[in-house]
């Protein structure tokens, strides 16, 4: 019986993998991957010799059909990207959807995304809270800080390390400088660190420095008053 497993990777440490991921990843027919050469890298590691399909953005719309034909046909897939959950501000959506609408099975496995270690690690209240992903980059950005500036919710955004100090600097406009914030960098990798404090003190400590790796923004919410970095 056809079916897609959707199976998260590790975002750094290649430790971070469930024991059924490798499983599944050495059972199905094929895996799909968003960059051969990274899972390569990971499939070598765990001696998976598993055959692998490129999937990405670039090519999702062209191959689609095609993958689906194969699904129909009997074949079990299992669709990874580069780092963390399938679907998650990377390519899976509308491989997904397809395999639904042509009721096909689908099964997400548990484990890795990097906004989950980010905001527990940040002392704002997880209980709820609102996940943007990377904000648009021209249209729309403005408008879109300024609903979210008068937002309830703990606040989670992914950013690129050249346009962090950026981005960063437009909270302190939109939201006020004063406004709590944590930065994750590295999550799970050697030089994994957080930055917390004011969003005036994060971009201090940015502000002049080369800023390498994968980056997770946490905000707090609009007169928060549980944060653990603005305890009365």
């Amino acid at each position: 019986m056809s079916k897609l497993y959707l199976v998260p990777t590790p975002i750094g440490n290649l430790e971070d993998i469930t024991i059924r991921a490798i499983r599944i990843l050495k059972e199905v027919n094929t895996i799909l991957a968003e960059d051969t050469r990274k899972t390569g890298i990971l499939l070598k590691h765990y001696n998976i010799e598993t055959r692998m399909h490129s999937h990405h953005q670039f090519n999702e719309h062209k191959t689609l059909s095609q993958i689906i034909n194969r699904l129909q046909t009997g074949e079990i897939m299992a669709l990874v990207t580069d780092a963390g959950t399938p679907g998650i501000s990377d390519p899976g959506y509308l491989l997904i959807r397809e395999c639904l609408v042509n009721n096909i099975g689908v099964e997400c496995l548990p484990g890795a995304t990097a906004f989950v270690p980010a905001l527990v690690n940040s002392g704002f209240p997880c209980d709820r809270f609102v996940f943007e992903g990377f904000l648009p980059v021209k249209k729309g950005r403005q408008t879109k800080l300024k609903q979210l500036s008068e937002s309830e919710l703990t606040m989670i955004f992914y950013e690129s390390p050249h346009r962090l100090v950026k981005t960063l600097e437009q909270f302190a406009e939109v939201f006020g400088k004063e406004r709590n914030a944590s930065v994750s960098r590295e999550l799970t990798k050697m030089f994994e660190e957080t930055q917390r404090g004011s969003l005036e003190d994060i971009i201090s400590y940015y502000k002049d420095k080369t800023i390498k790796g994968e980056i997770v923004i946490v905000v707090e919410a609009k007169d928060s008053k549980k944060s653990v970095l603005n305890i009365e």
